[in-house]
């Protein structure tokens, strides 16, 4: 049963159905070979574009800690009669910190500006098949389905598609490349302290769900409570 102003199915009593892929394996399969193997070279650049920027990210923080160690050893040598703050050092470690994020914010322009160029191809070569098929189908075709379903397949999926293509997996990408490199980092840095977050992460983890779980018990009961009470009170 068609959903009110031409809208998805609706279940029993009323409720609003969800679609589910029938071949979700061969939907993902004909995406990435068909249609994304033809961006390849695109796709390997970004992947370059995103894992440089998100290096040149990570680094700069740690750049950043030895300006402040500097600024406290020249503290330090000043209160003991020393030279004080070199600040030259300083400024050079801040010309590299500064020369270190624009070369990020280039690298991640890089990679929006490719990223972005694929998906704008890819829903305009789909939106094209989409339209030859259709004007190929049989009438039968229209005539089982309201206008809003063929519509919203010709613009709001492919739209969806064309927004995870272009936001999605290029966070994805610059996401798993943080994670890997600050792990590097920490490691780097002290690899007692980055196994002993390791080993902390997942214990607060679960005690973050016991604690939501118990909360979501609670909540309903306390509602009631609530409204339960006369007003002004």
């Amino acid at each position: 049963m068609p959903g009110p102003m031409g809208g998805g199915p609706m279940g029993p009593g009323g409720k609003k159905t969800i679609d589910k892929a029938s071949n979700f394996k061969g939907t993902a399969k004909k995406l990435i070979c068909h249609y994304l193997g033809k961006y390849r070279v695109a796709l390997i650049i970004v992947l370059l574009f995103a894992i440089g920027s998100t290096i040149f990210t990570i680094v700069g923080p740690k750049i950043l800690g030895n300006a402040t160690t500097e600024i406290f050893n020249g503290l330090v040598s000043k209160l003991s009669g020393g030279n004080g703050i070199d600040f030259g050092k300083i400024g050079q470690i801040a010309i590299t910190l500064l020369i270190l994020y624009l070369v990020s914010a280039v690298f991640s322009f890089v990679q929006n500006f490719t990223m972005t160029g694929i998906s704008q191809n890819l829903t305009y070569q789909m939106r094209n098949d989409i339209i030859r098929k259709i004007n190929k189908l049989p009438m039968q075709y229209f005539d089982k389905r309201t206008h809003g379903e063929v519509l919203s397949i010709v613009t709001n999926d492919i739209d969806i598609l064309n927004f995870n293509l272009s936001q999605s997996i290029t966070q994805i990408i610059t996401s798993i490349c943080t994670i890997i490199g600050i792990l590097i980092m920490m490691f780097s840095i002290s690899w007692q302290m980055t196994l002993i977050s390791l080993i902390i992460l997942p214990v607060a983890g679960i005690l973050v769900k016991n604690i939501v779980r118990k909360i979501t018990k609670i909540f309903p009961k306390t509602t009631s409570l609530f409204s339960r009470g006369k007003p002004g009170k």
